[in-house]
């Protein structure tokens, strides 16, 4: 009798470990999560914009890129007369940031990066205009579309 005891507390030594050791797992992975979350939000809270004279960027077609790793956005950006002329998105990852993607429009319209985030994405529109920033500043460039 003393046997079979003996195996129903085994059993149960070995589901309330596994009981354990899931929670355990549980736990270091929620941390880790909250942790690049609350990274994620101080890398977009720190991020800044200089301001950058479109007089001074020469003709073309440039290629810019931000990443906070919740969110990241690819821009290609035209620049003619000293205007910048078209914003295409090539890629934005984001959490609930899609409405964000109309800040390309404003900032055609408004000739400046640094407009109003979209309410309801300000997160994904600060991304997105890093990256439009990044490409002028210091952006690859894949055409050239007048004089240099």
């Amino acid at each position: 009798m003393s046997g079979m005891y003996e195996k129903k507390i085994s059993k149960k030594k070995i589901v309330l470990f596994s009981v354990m050791l899931l929670f355990l797992v549980g736990f270091v992975w929620g941390s880790i999560y909250l942790k690049s979350v609350a990274d994620y939000k101080q890398a977009v809270k720190e991020t800044t914009f200089e301001e950058i004279t479109l007089s001074d960027i020469s003709d073309g077609v440039y290629i810019g890129e931000y990443d906070v790793h919740f969110i990241y956005a690819k821009v290609e950006v035209t620049v003619q007369n000293g205007e910048i002329t078209n914003i295409d998105i090539l890629e934005h990852r984001h959490e609930r940031g899609k409405a964000a993607e109309a800040i390309t429009d404003k900032i055609v319209s408004e000739q400046k990066i640094d407009t109003d985030a979209i309410s309801g994405a300000t997160n994904s529109s600060i991304v997105i205009k890093k990256a439009i920033e990044n490409a002028l500043k210091n952006g690859e460039i894949i055409e050239h579309t007048g004089k240099l």
